[in-house]
Formats: C-alpha cells, structure tokens, sequence
C-alpha cells in the first residue's frame, strides 16, 4: 500500500509546498498576491478618450518634474496682472503695501501648494486636479460645489485673460482699431468698454473655435507662449539694471504738481520760441479760450502754475524709491499728482488734459484685483495623468514653481518702485507717457517686447483655460454626482472634446466678457479660487487631525497648522477684498451642496467629513454617557417594533408613520424587527429584510436605524432588542409596538404571549411603552386632520407621559388642527371641582393649551354583562390550557367533557361561532351600553365564575369603557393608561381580555406606560 502523502507538502521533504491548497476557497474569491502587485504595477493614469495625450493610449507617461509641473505652473502662475496691473498697483498702494499684497497672497498659495502636495502624494494620482482632490477627501458634496466653483474661476479667468489680451491690443497695439470713439473724455470709457465687448466676443469664438479644432496644436504651442513670458520678465530685468546708469528717455509733463496727459501735447510748454517770436503752443490752447493770443483768458490753475518735464523712468539709483514707499489712494475722476512737486494752491477747471483715475481705489480692491495673479498652481496637479512619477513631481514642481514666482513679483515690486516715477505707476494705461505699457518703458531693449511678448502670454493662457475647463466641468458631470450634468455633458463625442461642456463654458465666459472690465472680472474669478484653496487646506488639516488609517502622504512637510493658517487667510483674502462677491459665492457653493445632498448621490469615496462626523458622533456619545439627560431634554427616543410577514414585508407600515409624527425627525429612531432561524442560514433574508424597511423608512420619512435580530423565538430576539439596540448615551427610552389584533382567533397562544414577555420585559427595563391599537386607522402623512380632538385619559400618574404625546403630535402637520382635551377620572371621595382646577393650573405652568374634564365614577352593582364577559374570558383561559394538553391527555379530557353536562356547556360558549360572532362585532367597532344588558335587579353570579378578583377587574374595565365611549368615540386619537401585567403568569390571558374590553369600541387608541421617570416638567 503506497504512502500518502500529506496534502500540504513537507518541509523537508520530496515535495513541493503548496500554500495555495490551504486556503483553496479563498483563492476562488480572492486575487493571489502575484496578480494583485501585477496590476498595480501596470496602473496607469492617463485621462481616458482626449485626443491631446498625442493618440497614444499605450504610452507609459514619461514627463518629469521641469517639463510635467514646473513649466506648466510658471506660465499659469504668469500673466495678464503681472504686464497690465502690477506697476499701477505698486504705484497706488506704495511699495511697502504692495509688497504685504504680493507676499500675503504668496503665503496663501504656498500653504495650500504645502496641502496640495500632501493630497497628491496620499496614494495614486489620477487626472482630475483640485477636483479630484478635493471630492475623494471631503466626499462627493464638497467635490462637487468646490469642483464647479473651480470650474467657473477657470472660465472666468478665460475671459480675463481675453480682456487683457483686447486691452493690449486696443490700447497699445492698433489704437485706431477701436469701433467705438468719443471725443469726450467722460465718454471715452463707456465707449473703450463697448469696443472690449465687441473684440472680446469675437475673440473668444475665435479661441473656442480652435480649442474644439485642434487642441493638440493649442498644448504644442503652449511652449511658445510659456517663452514670451519668460522673455517679457527677463527684458524687464535687463531694463531695471540698464536705468541704473542709462535711463531710458520718456518724459512726462507736468502742470504744477498735476499730470498731463501725452496724448494731444506736442511740446511740454506753455510758450516756444519761434525765430523771434513766442508763440503759444497745442497746451495753451487747451487751457486757454485762444490759441494763438498770449492775452487770452485762461484756466485759473494753468495761470498760477508752471509747466514742467520729469523723467518718468529715473532709474534705479534715482531714490525714488522713497517717494513710493507710501500709498496714494484716489477717488474716481480724481488728478494723478505729484506731492513733492511745487504747486499754487488754486482750484481752477478740471481739464480732459489731466491723468484722471478711472477707479475708486482702495487696499482691500487691489488684493481683488491681484490675487488671480498667483493662482495656477494646480497645473501640475491637473498634468498628473501624464507625469512618469506624480507623486514626487507635483510637490516639487508646485512649490519651487510658487517660490519663483513670488520671488519675480516681490522683486519687481521692489523694482517698479525703485525705477518708475509715481506718477506713471498710477497712471494705468500709460496716457502719460503717450500710451506705452507702462512696464514696458522699463524694459530693455524695446517696450514692444513686453507689449508682444504680454499679447500672446495672455492669448495663450485664455485657450489653455478654455482648454481645461471643460474637462474639469467633464470629469464632474462624469462622476454622477450633480444630476442636471449628467445628460449631455458627461458624454464625450468621437473625436473626445466635451463640446456642450465647452458650448457651456463659452457661454459663461462671455459674461465675464460682457463686463468688460479687467478689474471687476479679476475680483470675482478670485472669490472662487479662493474657495477652493481654502477646501485644499481643509481636507489636508482634516485628514491629519482625525488620522485616517489610509492617510499615509509620501509628502512629509506639512502639518494640520500650516493648512489651517492657509485656510484662515484664504478665508480673510475673501472678506477683504470683496465682502458680497465673497457671500455670493458662498451662497452659490452651499446651494450646489445642498443639491447634492438633497439628491442623495451615490459615490462613497472615504471622506475625511465622514471621519470627522465619527469623530464629532464618538465625542458625543461619550459626553452623553456622563450622566441622564435632564427632564427637560428629555424625549422619546423610539424603538419600533415591526412585525414581518413570509414575504418579509412589513405588516403594519403605519406603526412606521405614527412614528414619524410623533418624532417630526427630531431625536434617535431605531426600527427593529425579528427574524426566526438561523443567522447562518438566514443571512440573505436578514439584509433583503433590511433593505425592505430601510426603503419604507424613507417613503415615510422616518429619520433613523435599522435594526434585525435573527433568534431561534420571537421573544427572545424582541429581548435582546429591547437590551442590546443604541450605543451609549444614545439609546431608545421608549417601545413602540402594536396590538395583537387577532390574539384571540389565533390558536397559536405565541402571539399575545410575545406581546405579555414584550410589555414585562420593557417594564423591566424601566422604559416607556407605548402599543397602538388598530394602527391600521391611523392617518397617513398626506392625510391631516381638519378638526378634532385628542382625547387624554389620565388615570394613573406615568411621569408625564400622556401630557406630552399630544404636544408632540401636534407638532406635526397632520395632527396640527387638532385640539387636547384630558380628561380625569374623581372616586367617590374625590373633590371633582377642586380636581379640574388643580389640573388645570397645572397644565398652565406646564405651557400645554388643553381642555380640562373630570369625570365622576360612582361605584354601581355588577352587571349581567360583566358576569357574561368574566365568564367566557374564563372559558377561553381554559379551552386553550386544553388545547395545550398533548393529544393523549386531549383524548383523555375528550371523553370527560362527554360525559360531563356543565362542561359541554362550557365548551358551546367557547365554541368557534361564537368567537366569529366575536370577531365580526370587533370589525364593524360595535359598542354597548349598560342599558344594553343590564337587566331590573343584578342577578346573583353564576355558578362556574369563581375568581371574585376577574368579577371585579372586568368591572372596572366595563365601567371605564363606558365613560370613555361616552365621552372620546368621535375622538381622532385617544390616548389612556396602560396597566401592567400580572405577577402570575397564569393570568395572562385575563390581563389581554381586560385589555381588551377596556378599549372595545374606539376607533384608534395609544395604550401608554411609563418608564417610572418624570419626563415633564413645569421649570424652564
């Protein structure tokens, strides 16, 4: 016989180890190791169906850190504000409060970049940039609002990028281009604002017309554009170091300390000398009401003050720099001046002929107006699908792109002040100096490189932002997360540009156009970059407080500090520069967040804010463990329990509803139910089961838990429901169940005794319990009550309870219109009338608005129909103990019945037509009356009623139903004392039939038992 051999393998032996034989079924459901590091090692990241990754699907991305981040950062970061807006911002400001604005917007996108990196390097980058980002750590809500936030500062920045293009074209290039003209200086600009419009419009069909064409050819020559901004902020470097020993020559006139414009002045003089004689020059003639005569009448000012020629470039070994260390703030319409310049104080007419300021300026408007100026930091980030290695890339690249950046704005700073007179720097399109670009007169060799050099800068960021743009509003409509995106704009067509996201984009960029000013769409492309900076620092400060597990960056300078700095000066930049653009764009996130939230997306991405609500749910539980809540806070915290039927559908959905109302979404809601078998074999079952609740629970707006219990009995699982559910602090007070309503025709005793262990063990438990009767009547969510009333019948003091339900239905829409009355029950020695007044004051100091009634109870004989009641409940308690019996001793009690008359008697009351005739009265709600059944005198009881004590219980309960028929049958929902249960077992049946009576006749009734606490009180 041949040796087996082991079906491990030896060690040692002849035969191979074969691990994967031990864990055989998990290999069929689980990927080996070898093919799990296989594929993440093939991972790739290349965005998928855009034509511009060079048609090369199957390349492997091979840009490094220079060429991938770096590059791509410069020439986003460099633009339109640094050629048109810096040197009149360092003018207006002064140099010490430029170089705050610069370096304070600086530190902003250095600390997010810091963010940034940390995000980036957490794990495999795929393309998608500050979207991407953003939404996978702060979940889908978020990622959505910041994500279109995002999207419209980039489309807003396009249109930026066009006006500036226009404006250096218009101003600079080609003046005598312009469409729109007026010889009124007042005029002019509502006319230059026109023309913006106009070229603007058509420029940008023009780019978004080349995007769609070709937007490989855009990316080719992204190269080109990046090599005219380079060029501009070398020529201007060269230029600051040439005026230091040769200036170059633009003068600028001067009519005393006021500037005059170069536009229609010849020669900067008042007179000049012609041959022999002195004859007015074009100046004269603008101030004075002749101009060929010396004698005529002229402007006061002009009279007073001598003309005069400055450099406007002095150069950087000039000093002029302590001129322009200070601001000088302007009103509209206001003069451009000299202050160390000589002047006779006069006020004289305000001339076209001065530099005027064409804005109100103030610190808080130039941050605005510069921010977007160092925005573009997520260029690389947005690369990442082409990057060889993204997460070493993009921290490098991103901030040695932002150092390099703020070192050229901080040092021209220095160096426009240094060099630029400060007159000219707040002169923003260059009128004194005969319109040249302003920083281009500082240039070397020619202004025109700067202006040539600017023109194309900005042409070529406008198409990259048209570019991007809608592929971000693309990679948003493709997550699924905002729906009114979903139908055109996710679906890319053959040649893979989203062109409904770029028809869209075009739209919203000629807006921005329309405005047709630099300076007010700057501020507003701010507000949304701003945003979505301060999310960056708000998802790395979070990741890192709450210690994900799966927050491991490769990135390891950054702290959560850092990121809260960066996130509180984004927030501060926001307020400061524009309060109601800010609000606005607040408003216009928080409506995108609540739309999302609202439609209920799907995505679960791990989200930091779902971390921090664990947090924020972990600290709350354990302050709710210090101690019970007071009384006034006190409310029900509810748990259901629901009953399934073989379907496992819910049979009573309207327990569901009544919950509903009663807790008007406010408080903890658990809704339990319980399954019979075994969790091993039942656990398919146990989540359809919880998806069938979770879906009713929502079509009833029931805002809570679910939770089944499988057990091998029904008790048993409501026990361990009533024990186990609730975490902490935040457990359930209160029972909510409903009646058996067919206890009685049931031959199965399970029911109505699952209900009893139900009641003991809530009792026990020291919680409320609240059982409602025919729930099947209860109205619905849609169907509130015009009229009526709710009916309190306040027997026995249960802490409170029955006075605050009502108040608590109430509060809920359909239960609104109805009015509380409570009703008390005086015995004989009771003072009735002291008793309402008592009750009455004591709902006043309660704050519960409620009619008042005190019923008197006078003790009468015992009826016929108490006797009758007493006697077939005793039947019944006694059939069914037979009916328990096993089938020898059954047969055996058989024949003794036979033989026995009074027993046949008692098994033809009991019998199955009476119990339908039971049944069909309890259907159709029929009620009696004393009158009804009682006959002249009280017969003597009969003879098999023995128990005086069930004689007397039923009739009280007879009794009592009585008077509540009498006084609530019209009442919309009567609420009454339930009491306990009997210590005995053995009178279990007794205490349903009680139960049963004392309800007969009432079309909805709430059965209350407090948990032995007060859960009201009259103190504030």
């Amino acid at each position: 016989c041949p040796a087996i051999p082991p079906p491990w393998g030896w060690i040692g032996g002849q035969l191979p180890i074969s691990l994967p034989l031990v864990l055989q079924e998990e290999m069929d459901t689980r990927p080996k190791v070898s093919s799990l590091l296989n594929r993440m090692a093939n991972y790739t990241n290349l965005t998928q169906g855009a034509r511009e990754h060079e048609e090369a699907e199957n390349i492997t991305p091979q840009m490094g850190t220079f060429m991938g981040v770096y590059l791509p950062c410069l020439q986003n970061i460099f633009g339109v504000i640094l050629f048109l807006r810096l040197t009149w911002v360092v003018g207006t400001a002064g140099v010490l409060q430029a170089f705050a604005i610069v370096l304070i917007c600086c530190c902003c996108t250095l600390l997010t970049a810091i963010s940034m990196s940390a995000i980036a390097t957490n794990g495999v980058v795929p393309a998608g940039g500050s979207y991407f980002m953003i939404s996978r750590a702060l979940g889908p809500e978020f990622g959505g609002a910041v994500g279109l936030c995002f999207y419209l500062g980039t489309t807003f920045a396009a249109a930026m990028y066009i006006l500036g293009a226009i404006e250096i074209f218009l101003i600079y290039i080609t003046p005598e281009a312009a469409i729109f003209r007026s010889t009124d200086v007042l005029k002019e600009s509502a006319a230059m604002l026109n023309n913006m419009r106009v070229y603007g419009s058509a420029f940008l069909v023009l780019m978004v017309l080349v995007v769609f064409v070709g937007v490989r050819y855009v990316n080719k020559f992204a190269s080109l554009f990046l090599a005219c901004v380079i060029v501009s902020i070398l020529a201007i470097y060269a230029g600051a170091i040439k005026s230091s020993f040769a200036p170059p020559h633009f003068p600028v006139c001067m009519l005393g300390n006021r500037t005059l414009s170069g536009r229609q002045i010849d020669i900067c003089a008042k007179t000049q000398e012609l041959g022999n004689f002195t004859v007015p020059t074009q100046l004269w003639g603008l101030f004075c009401n002749s101009s060929k005569q010396l004698n005529a009448t002229c402007d006061e000012y002009f009279a007073h003050n001598n003309v005069t020629s400055i450099q406007g470039i002095p150069g950087l070994a000039s000093g002029i720099i302590t001129e322009n260390l200070w601001s000088s703030y302007l009103q509209k319409g206001e003069i451009i001046e000299k202050p160390s310049a000589h002047s006779v104080d006069v006020l004289g007419a305000m001339s076209q002929e001065y530099v005027l300021a064409d804005i109100t300026t103030s610190f808080t408007l130039l941050v605005g107006i510069f921010f977007p100026s160092v925005t573009g930091i997520m260029a690389g980030s947005n690369r990442s699908g082409d990057l060889k290695d993204a997460q070493k890339s993009i921290p490098i690249g991103t901030i040695l792109a932002i150092l390099t950046t703020s070192f050229v704005y901080l040092s021209n700073v220095v160096l426009f002040g240094a060099c630029i007179e400060g007159v000219v720097l707040r002169d923003k399109f260059g009128d004194a100096v005969h319109r040249n670009l302003v920083v281009g007169t500082l240039s070397w060799p020619s202004p025109w490189v700067i202006v040539f050099g600017s023109f194309f800068s900005t042409c070529g960021a406008g198409l990259q932002s048209l570019t991007g743009a809608p592929r971000l509003l693309q990679a948003i409509a493709k997550d699924n997360i905002i729906p009114f995106l979903r139908v055109r704009l996710a679906a890319s067509p053959p040649n893979g540009e989203p062109t409904w996201a770029l028809l869209l984009t075009a739209g919203i960029a000629e807006l921005g156009i329309l405005i047709a000013s630099l300076d007010l769409v700057a501020p507003i492309l701010s507000m949304f970059f701003l945003m979505c900076y301060l999310f960056v620092n708000l998802a790395c400060a979070l990741q890192t407080l709450l210690r994900t597990p799966n927050w491991r960056p490769r990135f390891r300078y950054y702290h959560w500090a850092l990121s809260f700095v960066g996130m509180s000066i984004c927030l501060a930049l926001m307020f400061v520069s524009s309060w109601y653009y800010a609000i606005v764009a607040m408003v216009i996130a928080g409506m995108i967040y609540k739309y999302i939230e609202y439609q209920g997306s799907e995505k679960e991405w791990g989200d930091g804010i779902r971390g921090l609500s664990l947090s924020a749910a972990r600290f709350a539980l354990l302050r709710l463990e210090e101690g019970p809540p007071h009384t006034k806070n006190w409310r029900p915290q509810l748990l259901v329990l629901l009953k399934l039927d073989e379907d496992l559908h819910v049979k009573h959905p309207r327990l569901l509803t009544f919950a509903s109302q009663l807790k008007a979404g406010k408080g903890l809601t658990i809704v339990g139910s319980v399954m019979v078998g075994n969790f091993l074999e039942n656990y398919a079952e146990v989540l359809a089961a919880e998806q069938t609740i979770k879906h009713l629970m929502e079509a009833e707006r029931v805002k809570g838990f679910c939770q089944l219990v499988v057990a091998a009995k029904v008790r048993e699982g409501i026990s361990h429901l009533i024990q186990s559910c609730g975490l902490g602090g935040m457990k359930h007070n209160t029972v909510v169940m409903g009646w058996p309503n067919a206890w009685r025709q049931s031959e199965d005793a399970r029911a109505w005794k699952t209900f009893i262990s139900t009641v003991r063990v809530t009792t026990a438990a020291r919680l409320a319990l609240l059982v409602a009767k025919n729930v099947a009547f209860y109205p619905g969510n849609a169907e509130p009550f015009l009229e009526g009333n709710i009916d309190v019948w306040w027997i026995v003091h249960d802490g409170g309870m029955l006075m605050l339900l009502p108040f608590l239905l109430k509060q809920h829409k359909v239960w609104r219109k109805c009015n509380i009355r409570i009703f008390t029950v005086a015995q004989l020695e009771d003072n009735s009338i002291q008793m309402k007044k008592d009750l009455a004051t004591f709902l006043y100091h309660l704050r519960i608005e409620a009619e008042v009634e005190v019923v008197e109870m006078h003790d009468s004989d015992i009826s016929a129909y108490t006797y009758e009641r007493t006697l077939m409940m005793e039947q019944r308690s006694q059939m069914l103990r037979h009916m328990r019996l096993s089938k020898t001793e059954r047969d055996r009690e058989a024949q003794l019945v036979k033989d026995r008359n009074s027993m046949l008697r008692l098994t033809s009351i009991g019998s199955d037509e009476d119990e339908e005739t039971e049944t069909y009265q309890e259907k159709v709600q029929m009620t009696w009356t004393k009158d009804k059944y009682m006959p002249v005198s009280a017969p003597n009881p009969p003879a098999p009623c023995r128990d005086q004590s069930n004689v007397r219980r039923m009739h009280t309960a007879v009794k009592l139903n009585e008077v509540i028929v009498n006084k609530s049958h019209e009442a919309k929902l009567v609420l009454l004392n339930m009491p306990g249960p009997p210590r005995n077992p053995a009178g279990d049946e007794n205490y349903m039939e009680f139960l049963e009576v004392l309800t007969e006749g009432l079309e909805r009734v709430l059965l209350v038992r407090g948990g032995g606490s007060e859960v009201i009180t009259i103190y504030s």
